[in-house]
């Protein structure tokens, strides 16, 4: 794999604040760091005290006869659900470097991170978090799919799944699948389906990320909460 460059797209705090969250943002295949701006735009808006940065990724597409002007995680070509696994996991070192990296250089903690991708980005930010822990405390996952269903839900990661019915290349059905193996599994996990949309990163669908990220409180916490509550109420009749 090639080396990751700098990110093509930077949002950052106004006045050099430091940030305080931390997203970072892949896109699909054949494409590049700008196919994640509008979902920046909405993230910086929502955020402004967070740093937004969206990468290329290391490869050159090859996905048509003398490639293409965008770039890959790893390449389609030939590939299968028995193959698809381990060319996800072979780009998956460099991947969780990079987020390693970028929430070092901000001084943030792996909580304060959130993976945000579509398609093939989607693909590996859910692995990512499947196979480094503590890595991200939240994904948003575009019109994306695990590799492979999961054998146990990340730990202490808020995952959100959002597919459009109308999808031909990664049907949603995925993202259903994925959903119902997490939640069997422990995982806090949110899944968004919208009829009337195909494989893309639709406005409706961002705006519905905008609001789980506002909105969606995880089972971990309702689970301390109660307990602390347990707890408080032992105390007050002892």
């Amino acid at each position: 794999m090639n080396a990751y460059s700098a990110p093509a797209l930077a949002l950052l705090p106004a006045g050099g604040a430091a940030p305080e969250l931390l997203f970072l943002l892949f896109h699909g295949l054949g494409a590049d760091a700008q196919q994640m701006r509008p979902l920046a735009e909405a993230l910086r808006t929502q955020y402004p005290q967070a740093a937004v940065l969206s990468f290329d990724a290391p490869e050159p597409f090859d996905g048509v006869p003398g490639g293409g002007s965008g770039y890959q995680w790893f390449s389609a070509q030939g590939l299968d659900d028995e193959n698809h696994p381990a060319r996800v996991a072979a780009a998956l070192p460099g991947f969780i470097a990079l987020v390693r990296a970028c929430a070092a250089q901000h001084g943030l903690a792996w909580e304060r991170v959130a993976l945000g991708g579509f398609s093939q980005g989607a693909i590996m930010a859910l692995e990512a978090v499947q196979a480094e822990p503590q890595l991200a405390g939240r994904v948003l996952a575009f019109g994306g799919r695990h590799a492979q269903l999961p054998a146990h839900a990340p730990e202490q990661v808020s995952v959100h799944l959002l597919h459009g019915m109308a999808d031909t290349v990664l049907p949603y059905q995925y993202a259903v699948e994925s959903a119902q193996t997490l939640v069997r599994l422990g995982g806090d996990v949110t899944a968004d389906v919208r009829p009337g949309i195909g494989h893309e990163l639709h406005p409706v669908l961002i705006d519905k990320a905008m609001e789980q990220l506002r909105t969606f409180v995880p089972a971990r916490l309702w689970r301390e909460a109660m307990l602390a509550a347990a707890e408080q109420e032992r105390q007050q009749q002892s």
